[in-house]
């Protein structure tokens, strides 16, 4: 079993680099890379698309249908991204999640993807009724939200510290 660092919030320290040199030459070499780069904005135009017919249901009644197929295409993309992103995480850092650079981020991943199953389990047994689920769609696109920007200000961290 390995070991899980926690990562310090860096306050008072010197900010530790995201990559070394060898995780970004891993990084850079890796078709995995790429496939997390279609990714992500696929997965947040669908978002976004989702996030539409979500509100439009919750302050109009209508498109129930529509919103809950948008809700599980979003959450496939969102396994999609998770399980590709872990074997890019595998390749450039060595282990498959929670590498130190990518502690936090990871972290609300798995929040995420709970909220995210959590809304297909209740869709599938029926423990929720309409209303509810599409509050659990929210709940979990605003925590998606907060992931996204997460990996957002890091690519931007990246590129600053990029040679």
């Amino acid at each position: 079993m390995t070991e899980v660092a926690f990562p310090s919030s860096g306050s008072g320290q010197a900010a530790r680099p995201i990559y070394t040199s060898a995780e970004r030459a891993r990084r850079d070499s890796t078709r995995w890379t790429l496939v997390q780069g279609v990714l992500a904005p696929v997965q947040f135009l669908v978002f976004l698309v989702s996030l539409a017919l979500v509100l439009r249901f919750m302050v109009t009644g209508a498109g129930y249908g529509v919103a809950t197929v948008s809700i599980v295409v979003k959450t496939g993309t969102l396994y999609a991204i998770m399980v590709t992103g872990a074997i890019w995480e595998k390749v450039v850092f060595g282990r498959y999640l929670l590498a130190r650079s990518f502690f936090w981020e990871d972290m609300m991943s798995f929040l995420v993807i709970a909220l995210h199953t959590a809304y297909l389990w209740a869709l599938l047994t029926g423990a929720m009724g309409p209303g509810a689920l599409m509050s659990l769609a929210l709940a979990a696109y605003a925590a998606y939200a907060v992931n996204a920007a997460q990996f957002v200000l890091k690519l931007r961290r990246a590129r600053q510290e990029a040679p």
